[in-house]
């Protein structure tokens, strides 16, 4: 659980900084350049990611609570509302007109709707320490960037091919999760 713990919390830390200490970042990007700052902060990340991932296949999960009967059907919906959202920032849409940080929303979703179908310590650590970082990235974003200035409006056909597009990731990482991650959503 140890390891586990140590790559969300590394994750966090890593993606905190530019929102803390945006002054500290911009120093660091002047005396290092940009493209080494992007090298080292991906480098940081992959390693959360490699702690986070071989933290959960080696810890040995404990039942904290049970389930509700839909969550299962809860969790669906949210997971897939969350790869919208997860996928919003890229092309034009009009989900960035209405919602700030889309995919931070959309990964707040994504914990909360593991969290509903998985009531077990390493999900808290994992699926709750990510969905509590997207709620505090947000607030540590919008404090640090003030003031919104929405998107311009753009063609419902943008919305429909973002959803199309989301809705078939899904399905993909639905099938074959059992493969990639353990536990079968399925069933």
């Amino acid at each position: 659980m140890t390891r586990l713990a140590l790559g969300v919390l590394l994750w966090i830390v890593v993606h905190f900084f530019p929102a803390v200490a945006a002054g500290s970042k911009k120093s660091l990007v002047s005396r290092i350049g940009e493209y080494p700052y992007k090298g080292i902060f991906t480098l940081v990340t992959v390693l959360s990611l490699y702690l986070i991932i071989s933290g959960w296949q080696s810890t040995t999960s404990v039942e904290i609570y049970s389930t509700p009967d839909w969550g299962g059907y809860a969790s669906a919906v949210l997971i897939l509302l969350a790869f919208i959202l997860f996928f919003a920032p890229y092309p034009p849409n009009n989900l960035k007109r209405v919602l700030r940080h889309p995919q931070l929303i959309g990964t707040t979703l994504w914990g909360l709707g593991h969290l509903l179908s998985n009531g077990d310590s390493r999900s808290m650590v994992l699926f709750g320490g990510l969905a509590v970082w997207g709620i505090v990235e947000i607030l540590l974003i919008n404090r640090r960037d003030g003031d919104w200035t929405k998107p311009a409006r753009v063609s419902f056909l943008q919305d429909l091919s973002l959803i199309l597009f989301s809705i078939l990731a899904y399905t993909i990482v639905l099938f074959t999760h059992h493969m990639l991650f353990g536990g079968d959503p399925l069933t």
